[in-house]
């Protein structure tokens, strides 16, 4: 029996078309098989694509599957942004509660219209470990980067737990201009720290309205360069503030950072964190989306 499966292309974290972060989503997806899943993700090419499902328990309201064009994904921000970009365009609860391989978030619409936004509500990642010397030489010689470049208070420190990051703080955006990844040396490097991949990032950007501007780099799970992380300035977050480098307004604070432009894709993340007894208890990863197209399958 055929069936037929609505499809989308959304760029996440922009508010225009082919910004940002690109994903597809595949509504109604009940009936594919895995095998079904990673052919379309194969097919649309992007970093990840979101597979919406109907829930399987009541502590749930939604199911999203997220497929590379390799293998299932734990958990997408960006893809998350786009999937719930789309099923806001029907009415419905402004409030849903995902699930995923990673466990269970909360997802809110901001706003209404083309300029509604994503917030996805999360736990706080996790604060691993910080590099031995050597780790930290190997790696700064895979992104073409020296001692001096780095950010003095910004140690690197493995970051996340189901998506591993490395943060590696630059002194501004010259260094993050300059990288030349090493992407055979950064995969070989990733099974060793643990670190799935490397957001670089700046406190000293040179565009307006952003306190970071960043890059990251994850050829160990088939990405060379991601225009726009969601998870990574999440956990860009909680690093700033346990490293006290975060404006705080009483039990909250926000920032906004900007990645993607040295891509020609350039987007923008806003971080809302709420504290509680000084450390950070809730991360908010807020993005806009903007459709490029829609149209359907056959299977």
């Amino acid at each position: 029996m055929s069936r037929t499966l609505d499809v989308f292309q959304v760029d996440a974290f922009t508010t225009r078309r082919f910004a940002g972060n690109p994903a597809g989503v595949v509504l109604g997806a009940d009936a594919l098989t895995d095998e079904d899943m990673l052919a379309i993700a194969r097919e649309l090419n992007n970093a990840d694509t979101a597979f919406v499902l109907s829930p399987d328990a009541a502590d749930h309201d939604v199911r999203i599957r997220f497929f590379t064009p390799r293998t299932e994904a734990a958990f997408v921000a960006h893809a998350t942004v786009a999937a719930h970009y789309v099923m806001s365009r029907r009415p419905g609860s402004r409030r849903l509660r995902q699930k995923q391989k990673s466990g269970i978030v909360e997802v809110g619409i901001r706003g209404e219209g083309d300029a509604r936004r994503v917030a996805i509500h999360q736990a706080p990642p996790q604060i691993g470990r910080e590099l031995l010397p050597r780790e930290r030489l190997a790696v700064l010689d895979a992104l073409a980067l020296s001692s001096g470049d780095l950010d003095p208070r910004c140690p690197l420190l493995v970051c996340g737990t189901a998506n591993t990051r490395l943060m590696v703080g630059v002194r501004g955006a010259e260094q993050l201009r300059q990288l030349k990844p090493d992407a055979a040396r950064l995969t070989t490097l990733s099974a060793q720290l643990g670190a799935a991949g490397y957001f670089v990032f700046t406190l000293t950007p040179q565009l307006p309205g952003v306190l970071t501007e960043s890059r990251m780099f994850c050829p160990a799970i088939g990405i060379a360069e991601d225009p726009v992380s969601g998870n990574a300035h999440g956990m860009l977050g909680v690093y700033l503030a346990a490293r006290d480098l975060l404006p705080r307004s009483g039990d909250q604070a926000a920032f906004s950072g900007a990645q993607g432009h040295y891509m020609n894709r350039p987007g923008r993340v806003d971080i809302e964190l709420d504290y509680a007894n000084g450390i950070v208890d809730a991360v908010r990863v807020i993005g806009d989306a903007a459709l490029v197209f829609e149209t359907s399958i056959t299977l």
